[in-house]
């Protein structure tokens, strides 16, 4: 099946560590692994954070330009025409300019991955773009679902050719360096002792719910100060760097932003990943840790609980709490055992839960079946 792919929130092939643009990558290398001809439509990214009405009617005229263009190129006799339109990850801030308008010119099935669509959306400075992402969704054909607090505003926006999709965040667990080599390499390198707990966090540092999740991190381990020696490591970077590091205070080691295989090297070194997850959708590095063999302190945010099973994997807390977070943190730390137990139980999981095979071979079935029923439409029509 030929499929175009469009990534609206960020292109997938820049070079950022960024959770949704891993996810992007994930899709494409999914839909490859079926035997899909997947080719990237555009590089445009609609994202406007602003609520600025004037720069949001600059990239919708730009996106509609670019999908008759498409749509025009595919109709030149030996083009390349996609049997599918397939865009990773609208909201609000970020809608679908081009997807619905190819897909109706070129009379092929629309397909959404990772929608996310709010009433409380509908006035203020979004409110255009809002009902541009309700029109997109009324026109999937199928919509598939990663976090399970998007569905209840995504499904009863679909039409009645629409169908949802469930599936699991997953990943393709990178080769691990091995603990003991990547361990005693970083220690050496940033000066760390081996023999003290390490605690590892990753995430961007921006100025909206990161930073809270960064702070709350920063308050729940200045209760643990008692507990036995422990060093924090602080992988990621971004505009709010300086309060991320007020928030910490000066023993945290901060990595800035890393590779992916530094990021790799440094979950298979450390003991234990923490993430107090305000607001997640799901959290990449999460599955990334467990799949590393680490256990996880997390908070019970949006689709946190599909990654991360509470009691056997790592631990859960309710999100924004200070003293649970800092309480469950202090039990793995003490309980050196129940850690490693947990971190073995995580690779387990997410190989039996989040491989690439298992959500390839779903993601496969459903698109089958959904072009299957629009030619059957079609040709009933």
């Amino acid at each position: 099946m030929k499929i175009a792919f469009h990534a609206p929130l960020k292109p997938p092939d820049a070079a950022t560590p960024s959770g949704d643009r891993r996810m992007a990558r994930l899709l494409l290398a999914a839909l490859r692994l079926a035997g899909h001809d997947v080719r990237l439509a555009s590089r445009l990214r609609s994202r406007e954070p602003d609520g600025n009405r004037s720069r949001q009617r600059r990239i919708e005229v730009r996106g509609r330009r670019i999908a008759r263009a498409f749509a025009e190129r595919a109709r030149r006799p030996g083009a390349w025409v996609p049997d599918l339109w397939f865009t990773y990850h609208l909201y609000y801030k970020a809608p679908d300019w081009l997807g619905p308008a190819v897909s109706r010119e070129l009379a092929i099935p629309y397909v959404v991955a990772e929608a996310s669509h709010a009433g409380k959306r509908a006035t203020g400075p979004w409110s255009a773009w809002h009902a541009a992402v309700a029109d997109a969704l009324g026109r999937a054909d199928l919509v598939i679902g990663l976090n399970r607090a998007d569905r209840p505003g995504v499904e009863p926006a679909l039409g009645p050719r629409g169908r949802y999709l469930a599936l699991r965040p997953f990943i393709e667990p990178p080769a691990n360096p091995g603990r003991g080599n990547a361990r005693r390499a970083l220690a050496a390198r940033h000066g760390l002792d081996p023999g003290r707990t390490w605690l590892l966090a990753v995430g961007m540092m921006r100025r909206d719910a990161k930073l809270r999740s960064w702070r709350l991190l920063g308050a729940a381990l200045e209760r643990l100060r008692d507990c036995p020696d422990w060093q924090l490591i602080a992988a990621g970077d971004g505009p709010a760097r300086g309060q991320v590091e007020a928030a910490l205070g000066p023993d945290a080691l901060f990595t800035g932003t890393l590779g992916a295989d530094e990021l790799a090297s440094w979950m298979a070194a450390a003991d234990l990943c923490l993430w107090p997850a305000i607001a997640e959708a799901y959290g990449m590095a999460l599955l990334e840790a467990q799949a590393a063999g680490m256990a996880v302190v997390a908070g019970a945010a949006g689709g946190v609980p599909d990654i991360v099973s509470d009691g056997e994997t790592g631990l859960l807390v309710p999100e924004g709490d200070v003293a649970a977070f800092a309480d469950a943190v202090r039990k793995l730390l003490v309980d050196a055992d129940l850690r490693r137990r947990m971190g073995s139980a995580a690779v387990r999981a997410v190989h039996a839960r989040h491989g690439l095979d298992q959500a390839s071979a779903r993601i496969d079935a459903a698109l089958d079946e959904t072009v299957r029923r629009f030619r059957s439409r079609r040709a009933a029509a």
